[in-house]
């Protein structure tokens, strides 16, 4: 059993999201805890809870200790990374994108193409934006072998939520990635995106 102390560093939820998704991909049970022990509210939030069943429900695996506020897990992944169709609503404005960046690795070694939408934040601090992940990571990605892609189907903000994104991705190799030369600035774009605020015109001005 692959034993990770959750504390260390930062201590945050990272630490979980990789660590189930590794051991899932090894095949080893996984026993984890100090579990977000540096934050003001450690233990589980919904976000960190529904990566870890995302990745259980993908390989059909066990998990102890999986509820909000746990501070300890003890995760048994299946023999099997499957694909197919799947849904995940987190309830709340935690990142859909850091759940997709979870299970992305999966989806490489998944028995068949795996599709899901994800219920959530798509901006909020701390974690990757959803045109960020679309735009710049997913094509940085492509390059290396991975071949999936992102739709932004509704924006969500916090504290709400109710944001929707939908992965799609095929097993493939992953390569490695050369980047030995710098190359030349063809221009510059951006995207404003504000929620009820168009006689403020917020958008406008941040642009």
């Amino acid at each position: 059993m692959i034993e990770i102390d959750g504390g260390q560093k930062s201590g945050s939820g990272t630490i979980v999201r990789t660590a189930v998704a590794l051991a899932t991909l090894l095949g080893e049970e996984l026993h984890l805890w100090n579990i977000r022990a540096k934050r003001d509210n450690p233990g589980l939030r919904p976000q960190h809870l529904q990566a870890i069943k995302a990745c259980q429900e993908i390989c059909r695996g066990e998990v102890e200790g999986a509820k909000v506020g746990s501070r300890e897990i003890i995760y048994r992944p299946g023999k099997e990374i499957r694909g197919g169709k799947y849904q995940w609503n987190i309830g709340t404005a935690g990142s859909t994108t850091m759940l997709a960046l979870t299970i992305l690795p999966l989806a490489c070694f998944a028995s068949a193409p795996l599709s899901c939408r994800v219920t959530g934040g798509l901006f909020q601090d701390f974690a990757p934006s959803a045109f960020h992940t679309k735009y710049l990571l997913f094509p940085l990605l492509y390059r290396m072998g991975l071949k999936a892609k992102m739709e932004i189907i509704r924006p969500g903000y916090v504290p709400e939520g109710g944001g929707i994104i939908q992965i799609e991705a095929e097993p493939a190799p992953l390569g490695s990635l050369v980047l030995n030369s710098r190359g030349k600035v063809k221009g510059i774009r951006g995207i404003a995106l504000s929620s009820h605020l168009e006689e403020a015109r917020v958008s406008h001005r941040m642009a």
